[in-house]
């Protein structure tokens, strides 16, 4: 599918800045001479931002971008002739992206399949489970409750004293809210912020489960910038 129109998406890039050995500013506006072509040629990004976990990975940098000029989507990325980068995303704000992305989508979208659901919620108290496989779950409303028992989800909260369970293997949950904690199976990633007394963000990490520095099954936070048992 091509187009000649803006699309706002999402990138990441090295910790330099760099993606595929091209690097890139903020700010800064770039044009791909002749055609694109999905995987070869032109600007990579995704318009949903937890769709780019399926190709970069999760201690990427990250930006907000806009794509102009040619462009050609397929599935979950799209390629385009000109790409401007608007603003790099702290991880914080790039999974408080995703949540809103998926709250939209979730809104707007009518389909029943279990599987590759996409779920968003903005209500405080929610409680939001998922069986499918491939799920995207967002939630920016305090003390949320998911669950998830398909493979590979992508799971993001942004609320206060949220509850993340995922028990489906290579999983990505991110709990970044207040008081927050998350557990997963081994193979996931558990991501996870701690806040000062002013509630203001002074560490997020992210680490995968492998048995033993974090254990399957076991609900964590970030204290002291350390995963601790809940």
């Amino acid at each position: 599918m091509s187009n000649k129109n803006k699309i706002m998406a999402f990138k990441a890039f090295d910790k330099n800045m760099k993606c595929r050995e091209f690097q890139y500013e903020v700010g800064r506006e770039y044009e791909q001479d002749g055609d694109v072509k999905l995987c070869e040629c032109g600007f990579h990004a995704c318009e949903n931002p937890f769709d780019v976990w399926n190709y970069y990975p999760i201690n990427s940098k990250y930006a907000r971008v806009e794509l102009s000029g040619e462009i050609k989507k397929d599935g979950d990325k799209s390629v385009c002739s000109k790409i401007k980068i608007k603003a790099e995303l702290s991880f914080p704000d790039f999974i408080r992206q995703g949540v809103e992305y998926l709250i939209r989508i979730a809104s707007t979208s009518k389909s029943n399949n279990e599987h590759f659901a996409q779920i968003g919620s903005s209500g405080d108290s929610a409680k939001i489970g998922s069986s499918g496989d491939s799920a995207q779950i967002g939630s920016s409303g305090d003390s949320a409750q998911i669950g998830s028992s398909g493979y590979y989800a992508k799971i993001g909260s942004s609320g206060y004293y949220a509850q993340i369970e995922s028990k489906g293997k290579d999983s990505v949950v991110a709990a970044i809210g207040v008081n927050s904690c998350a557990c997963g199976e081994i193979g996931s990633w558990l991501t996870l912020a701690e806040y000062d007394a002013e509630y203001k963000p002074v560490c997020v990490k992210s680490r995968k489960i492998d048995g033993n520095r974090l254990k399957a099954g076991v609900y964590y936070k970030l204290k002291d910038k350390k995963f601790i048992e809940v």
